[in-house]
């Protein structure tokens, strides 16, 4: 009876060795819990979070895969000057018109204007040949003028002569002084000359 008790009393005081029973003991097969959780023990498991990625704009992400990125508004090409025109498309599609329009607002309304190529009128000159010339009548046809474009360009040697019911003597230089000869310079050049003769109507 005493020798039952006492097993009995041993094993409420002492577990059974039967079952296992966990410890506070570390083992080398399981890491140190205080250590695994401390921030700032090296054994530490490092874990770091990756920044969500940022969306790259269309153009950015064409210039990673070695595209050029387009311009928003891609600059539009100047159209070439009237000026640079063919000599003949120039003279007959933009000068002669300005002119006509020009002469028509200092009164003269029946101006007959044309572009040639003929001989210089000119008595002593017909050595020069034929060269293309801006050839104008007025005034019933009693006051002519032509301007002369010997090297077929606006921007080579250019003259003028003008007469009035006969045919014109003199063979003068036209617009010599001008670096660049342009579309209302030509306009105001012929005008000037004109205007000078007294042929025009505010004369």
């Amino acid at each position: 009876m005493t020798e039952q008790t006492n097993h009995n009393e041993a094993g409420e005081v002492a577990p059974s060795t039967d079952s296992p029973e966990a410890t506070d003991i570390p083992t080398s097969n399981a890491p140190d819990p205080k250590a695994a959780n401390s921030d700032t023990s090296p054994n530490a498991a490092k874990t770091t979070t990756a920044p969500p990625k940022r969306e790259q704009p269309a153009a950015a992400a064409k210039a990673a895969d070695g595209e050029k990125p387009t311009a928003k508004a891609a600059k539009k090409e100047k159209p070439p000057a009237v000026e640079d025109k063919p000599f003949s498309e120039f003279i007959q599609q933009y000068y002669l018109p300005a002119l006509q329009k020009a002469v028509a607002q200092e009164g003269v309304k029946d101006l007959q204007i044309s572009f040639v190529k003929q001989p210089v009128p000119i008595k002593g000159m017909e050595q020069l040949g034929e060269c293309w010339q801006v050839v104008g009548n007025f005034a019933d046809g009693v006051r002519h003028f032509n301007l002369y474009f010997p090297d077929e360009d606006i921007q080579g040697k250019k003259a003028f002569s003008c007469n009035e019911g006969k045919r014109p003597s003199t063979l003068e230089s036209f617009l010599i002084d001008e670096r660049k000869t342009t579309l209302d310079l030509l306009v105001y050049g012929l005008m000037q000359r004109l205007n000078g003769q007294k042929w025009l109507g505010r004369n």
